[in-house]
């Protein structure tokens, strides 16, 4: 694979954070290149990664036809971790899903691992773990999008991945799916550091228009939070920069190394927090005392433009507002935020009438870092007992 070399970069704290690169060819059998400002991954590197990174797909009631093309799209080398909310009342939608990833294994003979959200052995196990952040007040891990990733990263531990990427189940485009995660791979060969995340940019955002297609560089989400996450940055080094181009990745990367530092938060707010986490905790020197076996080591982020566009379920302008409103929020209750910030934002807010006079953003729920669950302990407690789990492997 070829990329842009990434030339820029910022580096405060621990994190050596690098301006976007674009990918310029998937697939190349070049092995030199004599321009500096091209970095070529080689194939066969990336195919020997792809088999320690582990895919998680978090759903809730999606279309089957876009999760079938998704499944299909992720390399065979990866474990797939598909983590399901969908609802299993009425119309039996989770047991739909089973039906459709029992026929992709059986054509397929990809390694599946599939659990719904719900499910009370995941529960129970999280509670004897003492992890007791993610469930909600019926002792039930909650239906977010954040905790079906934690769930996923756990199962991906215990399966021995290295690395966990997520993909989102509402994608209409198979092929985007597929260069994602060579993407993943590519940032992931690009890194010195054990702790590394690789997010992604699109290239284009295509939105129907009359009777055509036009291909929008930025959603308007992505716009706003990433131009608050570089002012969030700014407050951090003293320096203004523009350098944050994925506040909003859905689609990332991260080693489970990273994972087990982290904490992580609920609902739309998932992604913009992993920064937000990041900068506070590794942006200055107090990680030095904190977590010294991280300071010392480095914490890299990749960000990658992908050459494939992105076509995703349109949910509504308040499917909208809602994630301005978490992903500023996060912003907005830093400990690295200026009160210049955080008056922007609520005027921002307000501007999206998604805050009302006198209102302040709600604080993200936060869920503690996961380095300290037994991953094979949970796992094997889960499988005693799931009456939902599906574990499919050649």
């Amino acid at each position: 694979m070829l990329l842009e070399a990434a030339v820029y970069r910022e580096l405060f704290g621990s994190i050596m954070l690098h301006e976007v690169q674009r990918v310029l060819k998937l697939d190349t059998e070049t092995e030199f290149v004599k321009s500096h400002l091209i970095q070529n991954i080689d194939r066969d590197k990336i195919y020997e990664t792809l088999g320690q990174l582990a895919i998680v797909v978090p759903m809730k009631d999606e279309k089957l036809q876009l999760i079938d093309g998704v499944l299909k799209a992720i390399p065979h080398k990866c474990p797939i971790i598909i983590v399901s909310g969908s609802q299993k009342e009425g119309t039996n939608r989770y047991k739909l899903e089973v039906e459709l990833v029992k026929h992709f294994y059986h054509l397929t003979q990809s390694r599946v691992i599939m659990i719904h959200q719900r499910d009370t052995a995941l529960a129970e196990e999280f509670r004897k773990a003492g992890y007791n952040a993610i469930l909600d007040e019926q002792g039930l891990v909650r239906r977010g999008k954040g905790e079906g990733m934690i769930v996923g990263m756990l199962i991906a531990k215990a399966i021995g991945a290295r690395y966990v990427g997520f993909v989102d189940a509402d994608n209409y485009i198979p092929g985007a799916v597929n260069e994602y995660v060579k993407d993943y791979a590519a940032g992931i060969l690009m890194s010195s550091s054990d702790y590394v995340m690789v997010r992604l940019s699109w290239r284009h955002k295509p939105k129907v228009s009359g009777q055509s297609l036009y291909f929008r560089k930025w959603g308007r989400v992505s716009e706003i939070t990433n131009r608050y996450m570089n002012l969030l940055i700014g407050a951090r080094t003293g320096f203004e920069t523009n350098i944050i181009v994925t506040g909003n990745a859905g689609e990332h990367a991260m080693s489970l190394k990273l994972a087990d530092v982290m904490e992580f938060s609920t609902g739309y707010s998932i992604e913009p927090y992993q920064l937000v986490y990041l900068i506070e905790n590794f942006g200055g020197e107090s990680a030095a005392e904190k977590m010294k076996h991280v300071y010392d080591t480095g914490i890299e982020i990749f960000q990658i433009e992908t050459l494939n566009p992105h076509i995703h379920e349109e949910k509504g302008d308040e499917h909208i507002r809602e994630m301005i409103l978490m992903s500023l929020a996060t912003i907005y209750h830093s400990s690295v935020s200026t009160d210049n910030i955080k008056q922007r934002i609520i005027k921002e807010l307000k501007n999206y009438n998604a805050l009302g006079d006198g209102e302040e953003p709600p604080k993200p729920r936060v869920m503690p870092p996961i380095g300290k669950i037994d991953a094979r302990k949970w796992f094997d407690g889960v499988r005693s007992r799931s009456d939902s789990l599906l574990y499919l492997a050649p």
